[in-house]
């Protein structure tokens, strides 16, 4: 009977050691259309933007971020909107201090007290929406950091097709938002710079592959959410997302099922990592994951072959050593090492990658275990508070103890 079971864990880490490899393949490829040579380049278009951000207490990175959106090479008219929910907020001397740095730029400090629901980021921007000037508007996280061009090259996206006669002004094939892929700046500790290590080799990779296999994006990143009021308002507005924590994933899907397109920019922005504790990262990489599952169940549960070269090292434990393990382990670290490469340097031009390419095996074996827990429970922990998520939807269990 050992023997059976034995057997029977080799044949299942090799058939999951080669599924990895075959996701890798299928990555790859994703990524390097991305890379292939593009189409020719997108029609000016510079309308008015209103940039949204919910603040809560001060991020990493968050002023230089906040500098970053001030300094765009834009030809058209934007404007700055910070909701916080209290005055006493600490981010509100960092807005106060950017308004300083940049009198001529149009930036307002907005309270937003009111409690629409469990996700208090979507209750804020909410609440912001109606003191927007402008029919664009964008929505990224405070520590989003951007390149001079990000709004050029994101509102370009919107501008509208050459008018057909006879058809009608439906938004069929009409771009209603445009998201943008991201990179992370580590801090020093090590679950930083695993988390970041991730986002460029694994979350990324993922993104790409969706968008071939299913013929585009069908939902948004949080580290851009740029959509035109029109697509908002058929959708509901953000009204309708104040209770769910995957919001930026939730806004895209529904402005996908309205007839929109949703449109990825070249620009690729930056978010600041935490220096996280050992338990800070436990807690954010458990959220996504519940996120994902609650969102995309069967893309989730798909997930499991997507750890191939933990299934590989588990194969040559699991055969004792047979060649063929070990011939599959180095041709899946092979594929995975080019994966890294291609996604992280190439697409994203990420830096921190190639340093911390020795880190792979570990950052793939916690995630594999990370996946795991995923399917554990419903419990979230998000800024200090402990959530239910069921049916996309938060539940308020509580604060956390100190």
């Amino acid at each position: 009977m050992p023997h059976v079971l034995a057997q029977s864990v080799e044949i299942f880490t090799t058939v999951l050691a080669v599924a990895g490899m075959g996701y890798f393949l299928a990555s790859l490829v994703g990524a390097l259309a991305l890379l292939a040579p593009r189409r020719p380049p997108l029609a000016p278009f510079a309308p008015g933007v209103s940039i949204l951000k919910s603040l809560k207490g001060l991020d990493l990175g968050m002023s230089e971020a906040f500098r970053s959106h001030c300094a765009q090479s834009y030809p058209g008219e934007f404007e700055l909107l910070f909701g916080v929910s209290s005055l006493a907020d600490p981010a509100v001397a960092a807005v106060e201090q950017l308004k300083y740095e940049f009198p001529f730029h149009s930036i307002q400090l907005i309270l937003c007290p009111a409690r629409l629901g469990t996700n208090g980021k979507v209750s804020t921007l909410a609440q912001l929406v109606p003191r927007a000037r402008y029919d664009f508007l964008l929505i990224n996280d405070s520590d989003i950091t951007v390149s001079p061009r990000y709004l050029e090259r994101v509102m370009a996206h919107f501008a509208p097709a050459p008018a057909q006669p006879g058809k009608s002004p439906a938004p069929v094939g009409q771009v209603g938002l445009v998201t943008a892929l991201y990179r992370g700046r580590p801090h020093k500790t090590l679950p930083s710079r695993l988390e970041a290590l991730g986002i460029a080799t694994d979350f990324q990779p993922g993104v790409l592959l969706s968008k071939m296999i299913e013929g585009g994006l069908h939902y948004g990143l949080g580290s851009t959410l740029a959509v035109s009021r029109q697509a908002l308002n058929r959708i509901g507005g953000l009204e309708s997302l104040v209770d769910h924590l995957a919001d930026d994933y939730e806004l895209g899907a529904r402005i996908d099922r309205a007839g929109y397109r949703i449109a990825l920019s070249a620009e690729v922005v930056e978010t600041a990592i935490p220096a996280y504790t050992w338990r800070g990262f436990f807690d954010h990489q458990v959220r996504w994951a519940r996120t994902v599952r609650d969102a995309r169940p069967w893309g989730y549960a798909g997930l499991v072959f997507t750890y191939g070269l933990a299934w590989a090292a588990l194969n040559v434990l699991a055969s004792g050593l047979s060649p063929l393990s070990l011939w599959l382990l180095g041709l899946s670290f092979f594929l995975r090492l080019t994966l890294a490469m291609t996604v992280g340097v190439q697409v994203l031009r990420d830096h921190n990658v190639l340093p911390s390419l020795w880190l792979l095996p570990l950052r793939d074996f916690l995630a594999m275990g990370i996946w795991l827990a995923g399917f554990a429970g419903n419990t979230i922990v998000w800024r200090g508070e402990r959530f239910v998520l069921k049916g996309g939807k938060l539940q308020t269990l509580g604060k956390l103890e100190e």
